[in-house]
């Protein structure tokens, strides 16, 4: 795999200050991300909160991916009521802390409170989760391994723009998903030439809005069901958040 520009961003996927910040960001409860603050209460717990927002509920033995799986709380959000979930991210560091929090259940970070000083976040699974039923792998989106084969649910959350090819991965995803499958997308469509080269971009340039893109990338192969803005929020310090707003989407193959 080479790309020689478009991993100029996602090395900073690697970093311990990354993998500490997408823990709180996955696991963290409004009290451990605001610190009682006033914010918006409502964007904490997306990367749980979006499975629960878009996905139909699917049969107990439905098999589920979950690309740019980060550090695990998706997955886990998946195995609630799915029978199997494989989880793949590009971030090998990513990778491994989703793998402890199978393991242990739990882990330790620093949480920065400002400057220099932080203080200390435990990152926990849900009571809820099935650790059992999911299994991470380093991958690339891009080019996800021949013998991965199809699922009744696949999942990518905010993954489109931070990819160096973003259609190598939505053409494929036909492939991916079972006739009568789900597939569940949730972007802000952030596009910036450190993750992505300009004329990949899917939309965001003039006269071309991504989400039509998008649909006219997927409707060949996929019936849209749900449209939903869905807003996260990551915690950088005790006062500096980043708020956004993901399009979430759920889409039915055909």
């Amino acid at each position: 795999m080479s790309y020689p520009q478009a991993l100029r961003g996602s090395e900073i996927y690697e970093s311990s200050g990354s993998v500490a910040e997408y823990l709180l960001f996955h696991y963290g409860g409004t009290d451990e991300t605001l610190g009682g603050l006033p914010g918006p209460s409502e964007a904490v717990g997306f990367a749980t909160r979006l499975v629960r927002e878009l996905m139909a509920a699917p049969c107990s033995d439905a098999r589920a991916l979950d690309v740019g799986c980060a550090v695990g709380a998706t997955a886990f959000e998946l195995s609630k009521s799915c029978g199997s979930v494989i989880g793949v991210d590009f971030s090998n560091a990513f990778v491994e802390a989703a793998t402890v929090m199978k393991n242990i259940g739990f882990v330790t970070v620093p949480r920065r409170v400002e400057g220099n000083r932080y203080d200390s976040f435990t990152a926990t699974i849900d009571a809820l989760a099935k650790p059992e039923r999911v299994e991470f792998e380093v991958g690339d989106a891009c080019r996800l391994r021949d013998s991965i084969g199809t699922f009744d649910v696949v999942v990518a959350a905010n993954l489109i723009c931070r990819l160096p090819e973003p259609m190598a991965f939505l053409s494929r995803l036909a492939m991916l998903v079972s006739p009568g499958g789900q597939l569940i997308l949730t972007t802000p469509f952030t596009w910036m030439d450190d993750y992505t080269p300009v004329d990949r971009w899917v939309g965001g340039t003039p006269g071309v809005d991504s989400f039509d893109a998008l649909k006219a990338v997927l409707d060949e192969s996929f019936q849209l069901e749900v449209l939903k803005d869905i807003p996260f929020l990551i915690r950088e310090h005790r006062r500096k958040f980043q708020y956004s707003v993901a399009q979430g989407s759920r889409w039915r193959r055909r």
